[in-house]
């Protein structure tokens, strides 16, 4: 599971271990998003929450997670990325796979200061397509998606005041799970206040993996 503030970059390092792990990655806002897209019930109870910077309820969240989850084969393995959120969550989650027999392996944790995840969600867009978030500095054009062409835009839960409520949100909601992962053993913590490819090995390394890019040794 990589676990993280808004703006950590999460998303950024699951496509990059999805590729290197050969693993589904399971994101929690990706799901949402994509119900959303399709104007399913739930995307748009969803949405009245996401706008806002709020967590989405735990009965809509846990529902929609465990569905995918539970949907893989056992031995196959995944990357959680959004989820849990609170200790709840955490606990659902731990009992759904303890009856599976297949527990979490680790907890990412990567780790950025409160100034940096503002200036980076102020200017994190994301592909309409395929979901690919993208840097956009100040006063430039969106422009289009670097990896299929697509248009860019930026999330409502990206504005100032959502971005604002979403890190307070985390800090009181989601930053005490660290200890819950903390007392079992299964977190690791990897400062992402530096390139792309440097977080990337350190989470690599983290998870005793060997990446198969010499680019990236």
């Amino acid at each position: 599971m990589l676990f993280g503030p808004p703006g950590a970059g999460k998303g950024t390092q699951a496509h990059l271990l999805t590729g290197e792990l050969q693993v589904p990655h399971i994101s929690s806002g990706d799901l949402f998003r994509h119900n959303l897209k399709e104007k399913t019930p739930l995307g748009l109870r969803a949405s009245e929450y996401m706008s806002q910077g709020l967590l989405v309820p735990d009965e809509v969240t846990i529902d929609i997670i465990l569905d995918k989850v539970l949907s893989l084969e056992s031995e196959q393995g995944f990357i959680l990325d959004g989820f849990p959120r609170n200790q709840h969550q955490g606990e659902v989650l731990e009992e759904a796979l303890e009856i599976r027999s297949r527990p979490l392996d680790k907890v990412v944790y990567i780790d950025v200061p409160e100034p940096e995840l503002i200036r980076r969600l102020g200017g994190r867009y994301i592909c309409r397509e395929c979901q690919a978030p993208h840097t956009v500095e100040p006063g430039a054009a969106a422009g289009n998606c670097q990896r299929c062409g697509k248009q860019l835009y930026q999330r409502d839960d990206d504005r100032p005041e959502a971005v604002r409520k979403r890190i307070e949100v985390y800090r009181s909601e989601t930053l005490p799970m660290l200890d819950f992962y903390r007392q079992r053993g299964l977190l690791a913590e990897v400062d992402g206040v530096d390139t792309v490819n440097a977080v990337y090995i350190g989470v690599l390394r983290a998870l005793g993996w060997v990446s198969k890019s010499s680019d990236r040794e």
